[in-house]
């Protein structure tokens, strides 16, 4: 890296932006030998370079190429449809502030905005919309364009962007490959203040592309799977022609008192809302992958002592609701299972826990798995993602991880969290103070 380079990095951050502009300026003016580029990262050279070649102009809008009807019709089949869950539980905080979220196919066209909807109202005046173009060619330097350009994780800080309308923004993207070919399939990318461009932020960003990737092959595995299996009689057959191959369906337990299911496909999405006792039968199905006889499913649901007939009514109206909604969750019988895959919000919690994930887990925690359900299956299964939850936090979460915990419901009231935070802090940190008051209140 040029020497320039290095001590450009000592100054401060307001002659930084003004040597930037200048430089910026100038390269785009013409003189393409000023001293003032020197002092840019070459990356950052590289990209303005390759912008002005594909003449791109400096306070241009991106182009708006995907129609509102197109754009739904494209997104809803593109690969990384399915993973939108997960990308909004990993980069999305509880409450969206500070930061948009954009996901983008191969050519760098943007499907999905979504996140603080004051920065979404800004950065929309520049183009930052679901349907425009942030390719290289079209826009010129920006982390999504550029990550795609040099297929490896980027960021681009404030008047690092080509274009001068995005110079308020900073932002860090990645690539997101197929998991076989290595093919790229999009970009993900993380825009807002100064902080969206943090080292902290490349490593998140870096990590939930890797997440998806190892989600795409996981599911793709599994369908493979399931594909012998997925025979049934013509008359289903007919039902589930009509339902996309790549449809994706995840039911939401946690937190809630009634499941909520969430279907995706080509023909666009799917959302009912089941009642209580439906959505306990379809996430028992749900855990329990390799099917249930009657009789143990209505032990899981109703518990033991109701009797062999309980669980057939609920059933037959179950399988007229999904048969509206969702056909292909249709469950088969003998015994009752799922032919296709069902994921669960409870089971993504599960999954990045299993990563190492701590700090999106809890994030992605709404709360106990349908909390005023007394099925003894649920029963068993939210106490197993309760515990594990907790368990991997004091074994392996850092002391901001633990501290978030005890903002929560479970664990508000955790001594033995309390007590390795209250550790973990150092010597004149001012939280201690709160979680000495708590832990005496808890003892007293």
């Amino acid at each position: 890296m040029p020497s320039s380079w290095s001590a450009h990095r000592e100054v401060s951050a307001e002659t930084s932006r003004l040597l930037i502009e200048r430089a910026h300026e100038e390269l785009v003016g013409g003189n393409a030998d000023d001293p003032r580029l020197q002092h840019i990262r070459p990356l950052v050279q590289d990209s303005w370079r390759r912008s002005l070649a594909s003449l791109v102009g400096a306070e241009a809008l991106p182009p708006l190429e995907l129609t509102e009807a197109e754009l739904e019709a494209y997104r809803s089949a593109h690969p990384l449809a399915g993973a939108m869950d997960m990308i909004r539980a990993l980069l999305l905080p509880e409450s969206d502030a500070g930061v948009v979220v954009a996901v983008g196919d191969a050519a760098g066209r943007l499907l999905w905005v979504e996140g603080d909807r004051g920065i979404r109202r800004l950065t929309s005046d520049m183009g930052f919309v679901a349907g425009a173009n942030w390719s290289e060619q079209a826009v010129g330097t920006s982390a999504p364009g550029t990550a795609l350009t040099l297929d490896r994780s980027v960021q681009i800080h404030g008047a690092e962007h080509f274009n001068r309308l995005v110079a308020p923004w900073s932002c860090t993207a990645a690539p997101v490959h197929d998991p076989e070919t290595r093919r790229v399939l999009g970009v993900i990318d993380v825009t807002g203040g100064a902080e969206a461009a943090t080292p902290q932020a490349q490593l998140l960003v870096d990590a939930t592309a890797r997440a998806v990737e190892g989600e795409l092959l996981v599911a793709r595995l599994r369908a493979r799977a399931a594909a012998p299996a997925r025979a049934a009689a013509p008359a289903r057959a007919r039902a589930r022609a009509s339902v996309p191959a790549n449809a994706t369906a995840t039911l939401r337990v946690l937190g809630r008192d009634r499941g909520l299911l969430e279907v995706s496909g080509a023909g666009g999405e799917a959302v009912a809302v089941l009642s209580g006792r439906h959505a306990e039968i379809l996430l028992m199905l749900a855990v329990h992958r390799q099917g249930l006889s009657a009789e143990r499913l209505t032990e899981l649901v109703y518990g033991p002592d109701a009797g062999e007939g309980t669980l057939r009514p609920e059933m037959v109206r179950l399988r007229k609701v999904l048969e509206r909604q969702a056909p292909q969750l249709v469950p088969a019988s003998r015994p009752y299972r799922l032919s296709v895959d069902l994921d669960t919000d409870a089971h993504q919690v599960l999954s990045l826990l299993g990563r190492g994930a701590h700090r999106v887990a809890l994030a992605a925690y709404r709360g106990r798995v349908l909390p005023d359900s007394t099925a003894p299956g649920v029963e068993e299964f939210r106490d197993s993602v309760r515990i594990a939850l907790r368990e991997a936090l004091l074994a392996e979460a850092s002391v901001d991880v633990l501290l978030a915990y005890t903002d929560t419901d479970d664990g508000a009231d955790d001594v033995d969290v309390l007590r390795l935070a209250l550790e973990m802090l150092p010597a004149r940190s001012p939280r201690r103070a709160g979680l000495v008051t708590r832990l005496e209140r808890l003892a007293g």
